[in-house]
């Protein structure tokens, strides 16, 4: 029984080199593209499809990878979503990971092992890159060091030039609670500055660099 796949890209080029290497596997159906992620919760809804490889990015104003696995995942007899990225910074991994993707891969992976994760996918198990299980572990093994999803979120504001009070607005917080997640965040990074905190971070790999 073949598995059958969704490729949700907003890349053309991408999606035709990952057809061309998934479609060389037997066990392998090709059954639907989506360039946007809101195409993809579409046809994910649909029905038909064992596991859906996403992308995280889709352009700056559309759904998010995560989001897009949130809402395929929540559906009962949902198919199994596969987040295939370029990023691989903790803010990533634990969006993806808490949006219930079954597994997390890097687009330089190579065939054998992208063919591997999808059928690890499809029968119901996770499936994680090397580094992401390791950067995983790392947070696990020093819980009170790591960011949490939250104060990532914050992070990430900051890195994009919001104030505290638009901060509050966008995450529905007090400033009151954004300003303790930032107190938490310096304490954690070993820096006093807002500047610091992302210098850091983006150091670290914690969140990504900021588009220019």
């Amino acid at each position: 029984m073949s598995v059958r796949l969704l490729l949700a890209d907003d890349h053309p080029v991408v999606r035709a080199g990952l057809k061309a290497v998934l479609s060389a596997e037997p066990d392998f159906e090709i059954v639907a593209e989506a360039p946007t992620a809101e195409r993809a919760v579409e046809l994910a809804a649909a029905g038909g499809i064992d596991v859906v490889l996403m992308d995280l990015q889709f352009g700056p104003h559309g759904m998010h990878g995560a989001e897009a696995t949130a809402a395929i995942t929540a559906r009962p007899g949902a198919p199994r979503v596969l987040v295939l990225t370029t990023y691989d910074t903790d803010a990533d991994i634990l969006a993806a990971v808490e949006a219930g993707a079954a597994g997390y891969l890097l687009k330089d992976a190579p065939p054998q092992e992208l063919a591997a994760a999808v059928r690890t996918a499809a029968s119901g198990r996770s499936a994680l890159a090397p580094a992401v299980a390791h950067r995983l572990m790392d947070r696990m093994r020093a819980p009170a060091a790591a960011l949490s999803r939250r104060e990532l979120e914050v992070l990430e504001l900051v890195r994009d030039g919001l104030s505290n009070l638009e901060i509050s607005k966008r995450l529905f917080l007090s400033q009151a609670t954004v300003k303790s997640h930032l107190v938490h965040v310096y304490a954690k990074l070993g820096v006093d500055s807002r500047t610091a905190a992302v210098a850091a971070a983006t150091e670290q790999g914690l969140v990504r660099r900021r588009r220019p």
